[in-house]
């Protein structure tokens, strides 16, 4: 069989490959603690589900229209507005099957082959993945420690400009390293997407899961509201990775081509899906508070044996539920190195942890030379955290 030439091209969410090995190590009678997927122990709340059993009793089971029911695009507008201070409406919003189709949709739209788009790494691995599948240029940016959180590399991004660069996607709240965009960087990342004639793709995937202050948001800035692909997703605000519900947020122009990709590709999303997301966005939430409460505890719980495990230290996330601890020295100190896949393979073996490293995310940049593992604490309860870092801890001290 011949396949064609982009399908070399094309990457993968690696993260699924560690969640393999963890299950092949549980079947041998091992207890594991699954740190490695972003995925949610929490049942989506009562509201939602029960709005969806309503749509499907009422046989809201066909075909919809491609962009969406208007009582969710309405509802959504109206959401992202009051918390973005945006004035987006109905017509800006194309509904879509979970927030990455976002990633595709908005390159197959806005990039040619050879385009050059600015992509952060450490990032979500399917962004590099999407742009050479479809023939575009990653051209990678990256992070500096600050002093309490990790800080994009402005200087660096700025000076990687071209005039061959054509999109930025930008991931505040960010996967992996649980860091949330400051007032400063938005600022400057907004002065540079208008000064370079920039498009660009703002994932704002755990927007709503932010435990410190009011979140902002690129698009709030200057000229921005224009230029910019909101990615919105019901998954993690929600816990409900396995509804697929997401949507584009944008221009009416660039929203008209996603949803044209709509009926080309999936037609619509589930019609049924889509009224459980409008009692998502407009009915009570107090399951879904009560589960951001849930995570802040566990963040908290995971930190304070983190930072107190020997050659382990930990900024404190502001935002996502991951954690992105620097390991340099623990790995140092068992001789791995910067060998990562000994390293994970080496702890759960001896302690049961299951975790994803740096290499999931993304082409290192020249000079790295920390070393960093993602802990994602939204499927793992409270006593297994406790009990999981405290075999690492144990670990770290043999």
């Amino acid at each position: 069989m011949r396949f064609s030439d982009r399908v070399e091209r094309l990457g993968t969410e690696t993260a699924f490959a560690v969640a393999a090995r963890a299950a092949a190590h549980a079947a041998t009678g091992a207890r594991v603690y699954p740190f490695h997927l972003g995925d949610l122990n929490f049942k989506t709340p009562g509201n939602i589900v029960r709005a969806a059993d309503k749509a499907i009793a009422e046989g809201k089971t066909g075909y919809c229209p491609n962009g969406g029911i208007a009582p969710l695009r309405e509802a959504l507008a109206a959401d992202v507005n009051s918390r973005r201070g945006t004035s987006y409406k109905a017509e800006n919003v194309s509904i879509q099957p979970g927030g990455k189709p976002v990633i595709g949709k908005f390159l197959a739209a806005l990039m040619n082959p050879g385009d050059e788009v600015l992509c952060p790494t450490p990032g979500f691995p399917i962004y590099e993945s999407q742009i050479n599948f479809q023939g575009g240029k990653v051209v990678p940016y990256g992070f500096v420690s600050g002093s309490d959180a990790f800080r994009i590399n402005l200087e660096a991004l700025e000076k990687s400009i071209t005039p061959a660069t054509r999109l930025m996607i930008v991931n505040d709240f960010q996967n992996p390293t649980g860091a949330a965009c400051s007032p400063e960087e938005r600022k400057r990342l907004a002065e540079l997407a208008v000064k370079h004639d920039l498009m660009v793709l703002l994932d704002e995937a755990y927007f709503e899961l932010h435990y410190d202050g009011n979140a902002g948001s690129i698009v709030s800035e200057p000229g921005m509201a224009e230029r910019s692909v909101l990615l919105y997703t019901f998954s993690k605000k929600y816990a409900m990775t396995g509804w697929r519900l997401g949507a584009a947020i944008g221009p009416k122009e660039i929203i008209d081509v996603i949803t044209r990709m709509n009926v080309n590709e999936e037609s619509c999303t589930a019609h049924f899906v889509q009224f459980a997301g409008v009692e998502a966005l407009t009915g009570d939430h107090t399951e879904q508070r009560a589960m951001v409460e849930e995570l802040r505890r566990r963040r908290d719980a995971a930190l304070e044996i983190l930072n107190s495990t020997p050659g382990i230290s930990c900024f404190t996330p502001t935002a996502s539920f991951y954690l992105y601890p620097d390991v340099t020295g623990l790995m140092e100190a068992k001789g791995f190195g910067g060998d990562y896949d000994a390293f994970a393979e080496d702890v759960l073996v001896k302690t049961g942890l299951s975790f994803c490293t740096r290499m999931h995310f993304g082409t290192p940049l020249p000079g790295e030379t920390r070393r960093h593992i993602r802990l994602a604490f939204s499927g793992i309860g409270i006593d297994d955290i406790r009990e999981g870092l405290g075999k690492l801890k144990e670990y770290a001290a043999s």
